[in-house]
C-alpha cells in the first residue's frame, strides 16, 4: 500500500501547498487530469475526502489536515536527506526557495543572486515576490528578505545591503500647480499616493525623522496602489506626491521628470536582510548562497 500512495501522498501535499490543481500540476510537471485521478484514487483507497473543491480555490478538509500535517515534514526530511547525499559528493547543487519584497529583490537580492547562480548551475531559485510578512516555515521557504525591523526575534538574519533613503517626489508640473511641502504635516494638503499595506490592509502612514523625532503623517489622495511601479508611474504622470525608496527613483531626479522635496526629513533605513529559522540544517547549496549574498561593509546588528 505504501507504494501505491506514495506519489499521490506527495502530490496532496503540493495541491494543498497551492491551493489550486492548476498550479500543482505545473510545479509536478504532470497534467491536471492525472493529478486529479491521482487524488481521487487516494481518496477512494483511504475512504475519506482529503479535500474540498470548488471553482476558485482548493482547500484540504480536516481529515486532509491532519494528514498532510503528519507526512509534509517527512517529504521534507526525505528531501534534504537526498540533497545531503549530493552534498557528500561534493557538489553545490539543489533546489532554494524564497520569499522577498517587490523592492527588495529588485534593488538587493537579485544582483548579488545573479553572479551565484551562473557561479553554481545546478542550483535553481524559486522567488516568491511578496510584500506581506509571510510565514517562511508553514510556506516551507529557505529563506526571506525583509528589512531588519520586521524579521521574528527566532530566526537567524544575514544582512545582505547597505542603507538606503526613502523619499518624497513629485513631478515638476504638479509642485507647479500646488506647491512645495516645507514640513510633513504639508502633506497633508496635497494629493498624495498611497500605499496600501498588505497586513492588516490599512494605508501606510509615512513615516519621517528629523533631529531624532520621529513623525508619521496620514496623507490623502485620488490614488492607492499595493505595487512600488504603478505609484512611481502615477507620481511621473503628475498625478501627486508619492513616498519611495529613492534608488527606485534616482534616474528620474537625475533626468529631471521628479522633483525630491523633503530630503532633510529622510534618514536612512538598515537594509535589507536575509533570514532563515534558527533550527534549519543547511545544504552546501544554502551554505553557499549565505556566504554570496552577505553585506560586506559596516552594518547595524539585529
Amino acid at each position: 500500500m505504501l507504494r501505491e500512495n506514495f506519489n499521490d501522498l506527495m502530490y496532496l501535499v503540493v495541491v494543498a501547498e497551492e491551493r489550486s490543481f492548476t498550479r500543482a500540476a505545473a510545479k509536478l510537471g504532470v497534467s491536471q487530469s492525472a493529478l486529479s485521478h491521482a487524488i481521487r484514487g487516494l481518496e477512494e483507497r483511504l475512504s475519506t475526502r482529503l479535500l474540498t473543491r470548488t471553482t476558485r480555490s482548493v482547500a484540504p478538509t480536516e481529515a486532509g489536515e491532519r494528514l498532510i500535517d503528519t507526512i509534509a515534514p517527512l517529504f521534507s526530511e526525505i528531501e534534504s536527506e537526498l540533497v545531503s547525499i549530493t552534498d557528500t559528493q561534493g557538489k553545490t547543487a539543489g533546489n532554494i526557495r524564497i520569499t522577498a519584497g517587490e523592492h527588495a529583490l529588485t534593488s538587493t537580492l537579485w544582483p548579488l543572486v545573479k553572479p551565484f547562480l551562473q557561479r553554481y548551475p545546478e542550483v535553481n531559485i524559486e522567488f516568491s515576490v511578496d510584500n506581506s510578512l509571510t510565514d517562511i516555515v508553514s510556506g516551507r521557504f529557505d529563506a526571506g528578505v525583509r528589512l531588519g525591523e520586521q524579521v521574528e526575534k527566532d530566526m537567524v538574519a544575514v544582512r545582505i545591503g547597505p542603507d538606503w533613503n526613502m523619499c518624497v517626489v513629485a513631478s515638476p508640473d504638479y509642485f507647479e500647480q500646488h506647491g512645495v511641502p516645507a514640513t510633513p504635516y504639508d502633506l497633508q494638503n496635497h494629493n498624495c499616493i498611497n500605499l496600501r499595506l498588505p497586513t492588516l490592509g490599512g494605508l501606510y502612514h509615512w513615516e519621517f525623522m528629523r533631529d531624532n523625532k520621529e513623525v508619521r503623517v496620514r496623507v490623502e489622495g485620488q490614488l492607492i496602489f499595493n505595487h512600488l511601479a504603478s505609484r512611481i508611474e502615477a507620481a511621473l504622470s503628475g498625478m501627486g506626491i508619492c513616498y519611495v525608496p529613492q534608488d527606485s527613483v534616482a534616474a528620474h531626479i537625475a533626468s529631471g521628470r521628479l522633483v525630491q522635496v523633503l530630503a532633510d526629513w529622510c534618514d536612512p533605513f538598515p537594509g535589507y536582510y536575509l533570514y532563515y529559522p534558527s533550527r534549519k540544517q543547511h545544504t552546501r547549496a544554502f551554505a553557499r548562497l549565505i556566504e554570496a549574498v552577505r553585506y560586506s561593509g559596516a552594518s547595524t546588528p539585529l
